[in-house]
């Protein structure tokens, strides 16, 4: 049965987990907003974050922009999956693993600031679980992501657009990556991330504007913990498409209800033939199996392979880290 969700928390986890106010005080605009105070907005996020409802108030980088990213995996026998996911989630790199139902059981986003530290983090995984690593880098995204929908059809809203990789500065780097951890929840946010980085809140938030515009930050607000918020039965499901049924089988799935994230990745000849990957959030498995059985009748997917890969446990879920280690410290 899903938690009983307060209605304002509701309102406040449905309506800004995108478009946070980019002024000097936006949780003074979201509190007026809702007929609060600022204080009790700050209050709520505080709390919901202490329950694990939500992760942080910050942003979500699309992937391989201001970084190299990667999806994984392991194939690891039971009886030393929790030794190896406990290696693998040590990782710096690794902001998100899962143990999901197929023969490759453990699965993980890793996100470095370049393809090379990449490499030789899935490098040194492979040497230290002595297992051979499924390396599964990203082709296109098809998505794009608005965040978690609580009430109502749960899917993107269009194809994503090309970013504009050439409004990224080197020197947004640090600010990439201190929204990726999450803003203070303070009443002036901006001003502290800016005294952090060593620029003024002015220009904090003119950057932050250019990124959004430029796609290369896909949204900021409300990170929430779908689990926590009653939607435990989550599904990664893969498609074996043909390559020239690709574009419009990904774009079908990204209008499909249900279905929340929609990308292209590379395919591992003789390991890996399933290319189109989405994911399911739902209440319960026989909802989830609904929602693929209606994206299975799609025209462009009818009749494929596919594999649908329940998750059973999440071992790590975190922002992505954009700087190298040493710069990090």
């Amino acid at each position: 049965m899903a938690p009983k969700i307060d209605p304002t928390d509701a309102r406040l986890l449905q309506e800004y987990q995108r478009d946070l106010p980019l002024v000097c005080a936006p949780f003074a605009t979201i509190a007026a907003d809702l007929g609060l105070e600022e204080g009790d907005v700050i209050a709520r996020l505080h709390r919901l974050q202490g329950e694990g409802k939500i992760s942080r108030v910050g942003a979500t980088v699309r992937p391989n922009t201001a970084g190299a990213s990667t999806l994984a995996a392991l194939a690891v026998p039971d009886a030393g999956l929790e030794e190896v996911a406990r290696m693998v989630s040590q990782e710096p790199c690794v902001n998100h693993s899962y143990h999901r139902e197929n023969r490759w059981n453990l699965w993980f986003v890793a996100t470095a600031a370049d393809r090379l530290e990449l490499s030789e983090t899935l490098a040194r995984i492979g040497r230290r679980s002595g297992l051979r690593v499924l390396d599964l880098p990203l082709v296109r995204a098809f998505n794009i992501d608005l965040g978690f929908r609580l009430n109502g059809p749960r899917h993107s809203l269009g194809v994503a657009d090309a970013p504009d990789l050439g409004a990224l500065r080197e020197a947004d780097r640090p600010l990439l990556q201190a929204l990726s951890r999450g803003l203070e929840l303070c009443p002036a946010p901006f001003a502290a991330l800016g005294r952090d980085l060593a620029m003024g809140e002015a220009q904090v938030i003119a950057r932050i504007h250019a990124l959004l515009r430029a796609g290369i930050l896909t949204r900021i607000g409300v990170i929430v913990r779908h689990r926590a918020l009653g939607w435990a039965s989550n599904a990664m499901v893969a498609f074996e498409v043909p390559d020239n049924r690709i574009e419009a089988a990904g774009r079908a799935l990204t209008r499909h209800p249900g279905v929340t994230l929609c990308y292209q990745r590379r395919t591992a000849m003789g390991l890996w033939p399933y290319g189109l990957f989405c994911m399911i959030h739902a209440r319960s498995r026989s909802e989830a199996l609904g929602i693929l059985d209606g994206a299975r009748a799609l025209p462009d997917l009818r009749g494929t392979r596919h594999q649908v890969m329940f998750s059973l446990r999440c071992f790590k879920q975190t922002g992505a880290r954009l700087t190298r280690q040493e710069d990090a410290a």
